[in-house]
């Protein structure tokens, strides 16, 4: 039975720098990606922008070239596929995994982790390897509100393009950066949008360009908007929104097409609590700041993996300097390194 030093679970920035990593490091390795290169970016919005410079997102020592200050998805998008070529990494595309256990094969001295995966073809397969590293991200695990008609058809987690909501009625349910940029690109789409926000305002991250724009629309009545409000039921053709300090007698019913529930995402907690990693505050999974190994001797956590609730404290930024810090605590446990 072969035995991989290491199986990166991932493909994104994070997974891409691990993997680049154990390349450099002369370790047999593998990506396991349940989507395409980079999942996550290529499902955000087709016109999006990102908030941080280019230098900020490079990995592996490759400059990101843009004529722009702030680079578009499709660059980002173009990166990451230089970068997969540069370094012509192992990266196995459309396989999740399902689950990560420890056992101890023939031959072994020591359990092994075994990763069982699915591809999107049906085929099972089970590779081993010493060591794992989760670079999961959380945009694949909407947070779901737990109300009554949440699981309609006409209720979305994602949003992509303005074109097919106009002259319909929309309500984004969210108030950061998804939602405020989902508000402005519909409602000059022609939409009928509504914003409703549990909090007095929008969020104080909203990128400094999107921050006016969305502010003076909902100002001048362009973009309808309910702040300290939370939606409690969604019908097939309305919302039920109800105020802050309210004890329901007074819910508005709001008239919706469309519903965006864009209230953040989280990473498979699932998949990782089955794998035996325990959690600590916000969710997070308990690790070791300095190595990120988790309470799973030889479990490891990268990038958005590790971030908990607090999905805002780890971004490309800074998660992409994870996957080197955990394959130099790798190799240093090999010898054949």
């Amino acid at each position: 039975m072969s035995v991989r030093d290491l199986i990166i679970v991932g493909a994104g920035p994070s997974g891409l720098s691990a993997a680049i990593a154990a390349k450099q490091r002369n370790l047999d390795y593998q990506v396991l990606e349940q989507g395409v290169l980079v999942n996550s970016i290529y499902h955000f919005p087709p016109q999006m922008v990102f908030f941080t410079t280019p230098e900020l997102l490079e990995i592996g020592g490759l400059p990101f070239v843009t004529p722009y200050d702030k680079p578009t998805r499709a660059e980002a998008l173009r990166y990451y596929r230089r970068v997969m070529d540069a370094y012509d990494l192992r990266v196995a595309f459309e396989e999740t995994v399902t689950s990560i256990t420890r056992e101890s094969p023939d031959g072994q001295t020591e359990p092994v982790f075994a990763v069982e995966t699915r591809s999107a073809r049906g085929v099972h397969r089970v590779r081993h390897a010493h060591h794992v590293v989760l670079a999961i991200g959380y945009y694949d695990h909407p947070v779901l509100l737990g109300i009554p008609g949440e699981d309609l058809p006409h209720v979305h987690h994602y949003y992509t393009e303005p074109h097919p909501y106009y002259r319909q009625r929309v309500v984004i349910v969210g108030g950061a950066n998804s939602a405020a940029e989902a508000a402005l690109e519909m409602h000059r789409a022609g939409a009928h949008v509504t914003i409703v926000h549990r909090s007095p305002e929008l969020k104080s991250t909203i990128k400094y360009w999107v921050r006016p724009d969305i502010e003076n629309r909902i100002k001048e009545g362009s973009i309808a908007a309910r702040f300290s409000s939370t939606v409690v039921e969604i019908r097939p053709a309305s919302v039920l929104v109800r105020a802050a300090g309210s004890d329901g007698g007074a819910d508005e019913e709001i008239p919706a097409d469309t519903v965006f529930l864009l209230t953040g995402y989280r990473a498979d907690a699932a998949l990782m609590a089955a794998a035996g990693v325990e959690f600590g505050p916000r969710n997070a999974p308990v690790c070791d700041p300095e190595t990120f190994e988790t309470n799973v001797p030889g479990l490891f956590v990268a990038g958005g993996a590790m971030a908990g609730e607090d999905t805002g404290t780890v971004f490309i930024e800074n998660g992409r300097f994870h996957g080197q810090q955990i394959v130099e605590v790798i190799a240093q446990r090999n010898p054949r390194t």
